[in-house]
């Protein structure tokens, strides 16, 4: 089990997963690397709510040592394999209660240069979904079961930048879940690039759906 300092465990305990989900849009995260800091925004999240949640890895109670970082303590980073990617997720309220939040895009601040060399891309591909932005970012399975804030992967607690609109819909990927299915359990940054299947059209080109 991870100890986590005072302002992480109010940060991710204060307020419900889908709420803690929508403040983290505009967060920085920061992983420290060989050649530099990386770092970006989060414009995209979903929320898993635990033993109810029919999409959750801790439905109906379910604990092993895949998920175990779900019950330890809020600000414990749950790192799990999908097809050939690394997926990065938070651990939200108490010790116990395994809630959690996935990140699934992030805009790129710092570091570009070497997000381009590990992913092979450019553009708003480079880390508009899960998989991509912890390939972008070179992180890997030893992240999980450890605090944020201690290593190499940090959380700024204070928005950057403020959303001119929070959207929902759905959480992507979840077929055949029932009520689930449906949830609208995904948050992100309206009009941003980074958002994943966001269509061109809806783009905001000149302030990627931040407050000016």
């Amino acid at each position: 089990m991870t100890i986590i300092n005072a302002q992480l465990t109010k940060f991710f305990t204060d307020g419900t997963t889908p709420e803690i989900a929508q403040r983290l849009l505009g967060c920085r995260i920061q992983y420290e690397t060989p050649n530099g800091p990386l770092t970006g925004l989060i414009v995209e999240t979903e929320a898993y709510v635990g033993p109810s949640d029919a999409a959750a890895h801790a439905f109906a109670g379910r604990r092993t040592k895949r998920n175990e970082a779900l019950y330890d303590a809020p600000g414990t980073i749950y790192m799990f394999q999908s097809r050939q990617y690394v997926l990065l997720n938070f651990i939200t309220q108490p010790v116990d209660v395994p809630e959690g939040i996935l990140i699934r895009g992030v805009e790129p601040e710092q570091g570009i240069e070497t997000m381009q060399a590990n992913r092979g891309t450019s553009g708003a591909s480079l880390t508009n979904g899960p998989g991509k932005l912890t390939q972008a970012f070179g992180m890997f399975m030893a992240l999980n079961q450890t605090p944020l804030n201690v290593g190499a992967l940090s959380l700024d607690l204070l928005p950057v930048r403020h959303p001119n609109q929070v959207a929902s819909s759905a959480r992507i990927g979840v077929p055949n879940k029932g009520e689930w299915t449906s949830a609208p359990l995904r948050y992100f940054v309206a009009s941003n690039p980074y958002v994943s299947k966001i269509t061109k059209k809806t783009i905001d080109q000149a302030h990627h759906g931040w407050r000016a």
